[in-house]
């Protein structure tokens, strides 16, 4: 794990537009090293284009991201990743007729030794063995490496994306709404592996309008309205009031 006194990334000033629509107003984030950050807000306060923003597939229209005390430009998603920053997005973007192991290496699969591997053949064999160690590490409960993704679960295929973001991370995971859709079983096991992934010293951000999973799985919350952060709390010295307040403009900071 790194330095966890300082943050591992910052966002300062962060505006952004889309035509006449202001997203983001000079917006402010920071996360540390190993640290499960809830960002929330209501619907149009920011969260979807902070978060696009932190993963390199929008540009900021200014501001400043820095990231272990280096400005840093996230061009695209390739540079993030390189930075050890993984996204799993609410859609999951998982290959539903190819197996879990498939899926977890997609766009970096294995070649087979050799002269098969200079022809293109994959070693299936060596990445369902790194699938089902990835998945003992993280306590991912999947049924099967091999079985393709449409015939498991909601919460087995939230399981398999966040794997396979935990695998490729080294610094941060970002999640967007990683419970929806999934029952009160399904939730608790995708949030046991966020806890696992934040242990590991990955640093995990989750969008989330869950207050419950929010103040259960978190340990900082940051809130966000009208594309500007509004309020930042600890999570044992925060609940539902204080939150619903500051997602509304009912409460500022001071008042917390």
């Amino acid at each position: 794990m790194g330095d966890t006194t300082k943050p591992l990334l910052q966002a300062r000033g962060i505006y952004k537009s889309f035509g006449h629509v202001r997203a983001l107003r000079g917006c402010d984030f920071d996360i540390y090293p190993g640290e499960v950050v809830a960002m929330i807000g209501d619907n149009g306060a920011g969260k979807s284009t902070l978060v696009k923003i932190l993963a390199g597939v929008q540009p900021p229209d200014n501001g400043e991201i820095i990231f272990d005390g280096q400005p840093v430009t996230l061009a695209d998603p390739t540079a993030a990743q390189r930075l050890g920053i993984e996204t799993v997005y609410q859609d999951l973007a998982l290959a539903p007729d190819l197996n879990p192991a498939a899926n977890l290496f997609l766009g970096r699969e294995i070649l087979r030794p050799g002269l098969l591997g200079k022809l293109g053949f994959l070693d299936n064999a060596a990445m369902v063995e790194q699938t089902r160690a990835a998945f003992t590490s993280l306590g991912a409960g999947v049924q099967s490496e091999t079985v393709p993704v449409a015939s498991l679960s909601g919460g087995q295929r939230q399981s398999i994306a966040v794997s396979r973001a935990a695998t490729w991370a080294n610094r941060l995971v970002i999640m967007d709404e990683p419970t929806a859709a999934l029952g009160v079983v399904q939730s608790k096991a995708v949030l046991e592996l966020i806890k696992r992934v934040s242990d590991q010293g990955i640093a995990v951000v989750i969008i989330s309008h869950n207050m419950p999973e929010v103040l259960e799985v978190s340990d900082r919350v940051e809130v966000l309205r009208l594309g500007e952060r509004v309020a930042r709390f600890q999570t044992g010295e925060a609940n539902m009031d204080l939150l619903v307040g500051a997602m509304t403009g009912s409460l500022v900071q001071e008042d917390a």
